[in-house]
């Protein structure tokens, strides 16, 4: 059977603005989702926004290829924890969880299979109880997340009319906005958008009167285009 492959090819632009999310039901009743990109069936390479309706339970699985979350509204619950609205966790591959969702649902940012190979670190960072650090130009704070070998991630938060330098992304670049508004030279993006760019790839974004929040992962994506295939 062949794999369902979406926004597949990395060495292209990709943007999904929240205004054309595409909500699917998983397998799991009470649980949808907008798969942002993807390659493979239920066994893939993934990066999905995921809804959990209130006290809706998700099966046992195994993250073979690790799971990364961010909890971006009401409260996700697993075998090791309950994690807030705010709330970021890496399951590396070989772990497992049952999780759910509290009495007023969840929503999460998903990627799965996207462990580097010896990145083995499982995290969890509660962003809203977290220190901040300065960031590169005045206006920017940075919460680092993870980071392994080239790949790095973190929340940062840009300040109203706050404008950054331009800059190439080695290894490409993914960003999520959480709050806000972002901008760069190629668009504007709302809160929910989701933005993917690729290696070698450059901008200048910047921030207008309502500033941003924006999940940014760097040094992942391929420096050479290519896909990978997942049986499922």
């Amino acid at each position: 059977m062949l794999d369902t492959t979406v926004r597949a090819n990395f060495s292209e632009r990709a943007v999904v603005l929240s205004e054309s999310y595409l909500w699917e039901a998983s397998p799991t009743p009470g649980v949808h989702r907008v798969k942002l990109d993807r390659i493979g069936l239920e066994v893939a390479r993934a990066t999905s926004l995921v809804h959990y309706e209130p006290n809706q339970r998700f099966p046992f699985h195994r993250h073979d290829g690790g799971e990364e979350i961010l909890v971006l509204r009401g409260t996700f619950i697993d075998d090791d924890g309950i994690y807030p609205a705010g709330t970021y966790l890496r399951n590396p591959p070989g772990s497992n969880h049952q999780p759910s969702a509290g009495s007023e649902g969840a929503l999460l940012f998903v990627k799965l299979h996207q462990f580097q190979e010896g990145d083995v670190k499982a995290c969890q960072v509660h962003t809203r109880k977290s220190n901040w650090l300065p960031g590169l130009v005045p206006g920017l704070t940075v919460l680092p997340l993870h980071q392994f070998e080239s790949e790095h991630v973190a929340l940062v938060r840009w300040a109203p009319n706050t404008q950054f330098n331009p800059h190439m992304h080695f290894g490409g670049e993914e960003i999520l906005v959480v709050e806000g508004t972002f901008h760069d030279e190629h668009g504007t993006y709302p809160t929910g958008s989701w933005i993917r760019s690729p290696h070698q790839s450059t901008h200048t974004p910047f921030t207008g009167s309502d500033g941003a929040l924006i999940y940014v992962k760097t040094g992942h994506l391929p420096t050479q285009h290519k896909t990978s295939r997942l049986e499922g």
